[in-house]
């Protein structure tokens, strides 16, 4: 079977992309098709979230294992798309970049057949861009931040990293 999505950028309704991928794919695989779909260069954490009718987030299934205890936490490259959304479970919120919080509503909106000599994922349809490139050099801080305003820049500052008797803390402590 073939998962038809609706990937909507929250709080910008004309930002979406609509892909098809095979509903025995990973979220890693989905995952991957929406960061290249919207731009990303795909090195920062992401998450699933299952979700009810009213966009609540439910467990989450990260990237990564992040839990205290290991296999806690349900990961991307181990859990099937069909294994948490269904005709009855429709809704997945998608979180990439925690420090920006790129946060998408994705949606199933159709269950169709495999259609042979198509190749899966695919990107149906793509409209709108987000509202700012993801390019690290454009990033959402490089209005703000120079190195003039680093304080390990700053000139003013004499410290000699060989003086450690001058840093305020015992180097043998442990």
């Amino acid at each position: 079977m073939i998962y038809r999505f609706r990937i909507i950028l929250s709080d910008e309704e004309n930002v979406f992309r609509d892909i098809e991928i095979k509903a025995t794919d990973t979220l890693e695989d989905l995952h991957n098709v929406i960061i290249q779909s919207f731009g990303f260069d795909g090195r920062e954490m992401a998450s699933f979230y299952k979700s009810n009718e009213e966009w609540e987030e439910g467990e989450e299934i990260s990237l990564f294992d992040v839990g205290e205890v290991p296999g806690q936490i349900r990961v991307m490259n181990e859990t099937l798309i069909e294994d948490v959304v269904s005709k009855d479970e429709t809704k997945l919120i998608y979180v990439y970049d925690f420090l920006i919080m790129w946060t998408f509503m994705v949606e199933l909106a159709d269950i169709v057949d495999y259609e042979e000599g198509q190749s899966y994922p695919n990107v149906m349809f793509s409209h709108g861009e987000i509202p700012f490139s993801t390019d690290e050099d454009d990033s959402l801080f490089s209005d703000e931040y120079s190195e003039e305003d680093d304080i390990l820049f700053d000139e003013d500052i004499d410290l000699d990293p060989e003086d450690y008797q001058d840093l305020g803390f015992d180097e043998n402590w442990n």
